[in-house]
């Protein structure tokens, strides 16, 4: 047996990753790491831009949520300004936000993460993808299609474009929501809260079929971050930092996003272009904690929304006595109730009279030199941090990403469901072993083009290899 395993690249994620398995002599897992081996240099090469471009630059971060940068930079712009939107416009930014956090985990479910489930983790991998799920359940395929397909709609209505989307900028919105549009979105309400039921009832069949590899996909203890509204209700655009730990203890509460950097630092490791963020009194890398749909759901204390609420009781209860879901599998649970939830608010928020307002931004010059923008994008609390000179020009850009947030909690689930399911002593590792560590890493529906955004001296490793593969000479820098 080799001594090292390597799965590469990791599939069906956004973004270019990689594994690898270190195994003793006995064939059994001593660790496991996920590698982050893409480089993106977005903070550093805004520096010199305008504010004002902001939205717009960073909403080409990605383009599975691009719109959750686009707001966070505008709220980051609302700051720097020291404005208050108009009513319109923070509503019509929720609008935004509940339309990428929809089509991002109609994305997530049905398409990247259902084949395992539909098809099963040791199925043919060449059909372990969507087409082979449109093959084995053609209608539970195209719903998930139409579903995202709506929430896409939503962000090209609100903003001109599916995918980076206009809607945003710093002091408001672009354009107000004529009202024969909000009917049109509202005409799409009835189905996609139907889709939403039904893949709610798929996945409780999921929880049977798989009752007894879950309980190792990643089920430990961690600290759990998300925003929280006053009376601590599922936020989702503005509110607090609420911090608990694995046996839902508030750690801290109503933390104001604005101060961030008190909380959490960074960490770096040599082997991955993705930080480790972790939270300060608990240092790294005890300061462990997850962000996202698993994080959210269990911190809050209700959601506002019926539907989704009565799911969140039946989550909290996975959690046995402490009430809290600490299995990463969950996640998935916790992203369809997001789903339910944000059908239900976009209703509610379309019905309100004032949605189709015309006041939509505010103006002003550059009134303070630092802004941070908080939104909580698909997969956790997303912040921006600018520093601006008197015209606008940014000096500083710091981005401080979900996905990145979630770093150490990933490569401690890779390392479980790898010692569990791999046992190297029998000679054989099969692909069904490594496609279970690689559904770990889905659970956290990873977006890794947001996440590595380190600058400085990139490493390099060359080899000189001759005719009859020999190794001449290796280089690193």
């Amino acid at each position: 047996m080799p001594k090292l395993l390597t799965i590469s690249p990791v599939t069906r994620i956004e973004g270019h990753a990689k594994i690898t398995i270190q195994l003793d002599d006995n064939g059994d897992v001593l660790d496991a790491r996920f590698h982050v081996n893409e480089f993106r240099g977005f903070e550093k090469f805004c520096e010199g831009r305008l504010l004002w471009e902001m939205p717009g630059i960073t909403s080409r971060t990605c383009g599975i949520c691009p719109a959750s940068h686009m707001l966070t930079a505008s709220k980051a712009g609302d700051e720097i300004l020291a404005v208050s939107i108009p009513e319109t416009a923070e509503k019509l930014r929720r609008l935004g936000t509940l339309a990428q956090w929809l089509q991002s985990h109609a994305l997530s479910f049905f398409h990247l993460s259902s084949p395992d489930f539909i098809l099963g983790f040791d199925s043919d991998p060449a059909k372990r993808n969507v087409f082979g799920l449109m093959e084995a359940d053609k209608e539970f395929a195209r719903r998930g299609i139409r579903l995202r397909k709506f929430g896409q709609e939503i962000i090209q209505i609100l903003g001109g474009r599916r995918v980076h989307s206009t809607l945003a900028v710093p002091g408001g919105v672009r354009d107000p929501l004529e009202p024969e549009k909000r009917d049109y979105i509202l005409s799409g309400i009835p189905e996609a809260k139907e889709t939403t039921l039904l893949a709610l009832e798929v996945l409780k069949k999921i929880h049977l079929k798989f009752a007894k590899e879950i309980p190792e996909f990643g089920n430990f203890r961690t600290l759990m971050v998300g925003l929280v509204s006053k009376d601590g209700g599922l936020e989702y655009y503005d509110g607090g930092l609420r911090i608990q730990d694995g046996n839902g203890n508030t750690i801290a509460d109503h933390l104001d996003p604005r101060h961030y950097s008190d909380y959490f630092g960074e960490a770096a490791e040599p082997w991955s272009y993705m930080k480790f963020p972790y939270y300060k009194p608990l240092d790294y890398p005890g300061g462990m904690y997850r962000v996202g749909p698993l994080a959210r759901v269990n911190i809050c204390d209700y959601i506002e929304t019926p539907l989704a609420e009565a799911e969140r009781k039946l989550f909290k209860s996975l959690g046995g006595s402490v009430g809290v879901a600490n299995n990463s599998f969950y996640y998935h649970y916790a992203r369809l109730i997001e789903i339910l939830f944000a059908v239900e608010k976009i209703e509610l928020l379309l019905c309100d009279p004032t949605i189709t307002g015309t006041h939509t931004r505010a103006t002003a010059g550059v009134n303070r030199l630092d802004g941070v923008g908080c939104t909580e994008a698909p997969r956790g609390v997303l912040f921006h941090q600018y520093t601006v000179d008197g015209d606008g020009v940014l000096q500083k850009v710091n981005l401080i990403i979900a996905t990145a947030q979630n770093n150490i909690a990933m490569n401690r689930t890779v390392k479980q469901i790898a010692a569990h399911f791999i046992d190297g002593s029998k000679g054989k590792v099969t692909e069904g072993m490594l496609n279970r560590v690689e559904a770990g890493i889905r659970c956290y529906d990873p977006c890794l083009s947001c996440s590595t955004h380190a600058s400085g001296q990139m490493p390099m490793h060359v080899q000189m290899v001759g005719p009859d593969n020999e190794l001449l000479d290796e280089v690193w820098r």
